[in-house]
Formats: structure tokens, C-alpha cells, sequence
């Protein structure tokens, strides 16, 4: 999504936890001829945010988007074949938590205030399948993104009733995308499909997992005027796995 923004003329901040990961992404960007620096910080520390937010201001002057891309699952968090909800560990469960839900609406209350002195600008949140289907073994992911979608409709009406139809906020709601997260899950080491990669392949019209890349347009599309009538959706871009019944 950084890249893809960039190619649309955006200059991006990459703010993220790992500064070497962060400083490596805006190279790659500065590399194919964008304008990137990099903003390490913590979603869940006000303080490190008010910083990044700092610094982009100081190098570029306003901001004008942003993206909640932080987020994901634990181990200890997901529910093992034939384990019971009922050991899942309460700190796992609110790390997850934390991280999906907390780590969106900190970053909404610092940039979104910026975004909100200039009366415009758009906010991605990143919600997944599993906030409105039920997807086994991951309870406390899924409850955590269904929060994160409520908080993105919440926004919208709050936002747009107080400063107007130029501040906006959606969603976009991946499908099954392979990560570092879920390799594992889905895929052997072969590269073949696990039982549940399978499983999920088999309830996805499009027959496949979905690509980076295909992430893009949409979110150019939501950061840009073609959407500015456009606030408080959940876009899926999910190959039909949210249409499908699996019958």
C-alpha cells in the first residue's frame, strides 16, 4: 500500500516499530523515484506517535492521510486443533487487543486530530474477513477487528458531523493474504497448501490467496477524490469469500 500510494504521487512516512524495516521500505520508495522517510514508532505509545507526527509535519507540512496497516494474531492467542476457549490466556487475549483495536484508535486521536484542524483528509483503517465471519481458532482476532470496523463507522459519523463530508474515514477488509503471520497456516513448507489453506482456498471463488499488489487501487481509491463521498464502509477485497456460503 506504501508503494502503491507513492506511485500515486503521496509522500509516505513509514512508521513502524522495526526502524530498520521502516527505513529500508522508504528507501525502496526514494529508490523508484518517490519521497518516503521513515517514522519509527510504537502504535501504542501516544508519545512516540505525537513524535512521528511531529516529523512528518516538519518535513512536509501537513498531512493529509493515513493508514492503520498495525495489527495481527499471537500464537498464544490462537486456538490450537482440539484446544478449549476456555484456557485461552487472558494477557494474550488483550495483547491482541491492544495491538489491533488500541493500535488504530491512538494513531486515529494523534494524526486524525491534524487531519481535522485542515477539515479533510481520509483514514484507512484495516479490518479482515474474520471481523464479520466467523473463522475458527482465532476468537480474540476476530472480536478485535470487529471493533476496529465498529470504531471505523464511529469515526466516520463523529468526524463528518463535526468538521464535514472532507474528513473521512473507511475500512478495507483484506481476504486471505499470505504473511509472516500465517504462513504457517497456510502453506507447508513444500509450498503446498495446508489442511486449513486448503479449506480456506475451497471457500474462495477466486480459487486463490489474494495478492499485495491487489490491496492498492482500493486504497488509492479511498485516500483520493473519487471517494469523497465515500465514509464509514468496510471495502472487502476477498476473491468473494465474504459473498460465498460454501455451498
Amino acid at each position: 500500500i506504501a508503494h502503491g500510494l507513492a506511485r500515486a504521487g503521496a509522500l509516505i512516512g513509514i512508521l513502524g516499530r522495526r526502524r530498520d524495516r521502516a527505513e529500508q521500505v522508504a528507501a525502496e520508495i526514494i529508490a523508484a523515484g518517490g519521497d518516503a522517510m521513515a517514522l519509527p514508532a510504537d502504535v501504542l505509545l501516544r508519545s512516540e506517535l505525537e513524535q512521528a507526527r511531529a516529523a512528518a509535519l516538519a518535513r512536509w507540512g501537513r498531512i493529509d492521510m493515513l493508514v492503520n496497516a498495525a495489527g495481527g494474531n499471537i500464537p498464544a492467542a490462537t486456538l490450537a486443533p482440539g484446544a478449549n476457549f476456555f484456557d485461552l490466556p487472558e494477557t494474550a487475549l488483550r495483547e491482541v487487543f491492544d495491538l489491533n483495536l488500541i493500535g488504530t484508535l491512538l494513531p486515529c486521536q494523534v494524526f486524525g486530530s491534524t487531519l481535522a484542524e485542515r477539515e479533510q483528509g481520509s483514514i484507512i483503517n484495516i479490518s479482515s474477513m474474520a471481523a464479520t465471519r466467523v473463522i475458527t481458532r482465532v476468537i480474540g482476532y476476530s472480536a478485535a477487528k470487529s471493533a476496529v470496523e465498529n470504531l471505523t463507522r464511529c469515526l466516520a459519523v463523529e468526524l463528518a458531523r463535526r468538521y464535514g463530508s472532507g474528513l473521512r474515514v473507511n475500512a478495507l477488509a483484506p481476504g486471505f493474504f499470505v504473511g509472516d503471520q500465517n504462513r504457517r497456516l497456510l502453506l507447508n513448507e513444500d509450498g503446498s497448501l495446508t489442511e486449513r489453506g486448503q479449506l480456506i482456498i475451497d471457500h474462495t471463488p477466486a480459487g486463490r490467496f489474494g495478492e499485495p499488489d491487489e490491496l492498492v487501487s482500493t486504497a488509492i481509491w479511498l485516500c483520493g477524490p473519487g471517494a469523497r463521498f465515500v465514509t464509514g464502509i468496510v471495502v472487502p477485497v476477498d476473491g468473494g469469500f465474504g459473498a460465498f456460503s460454501g455451498v
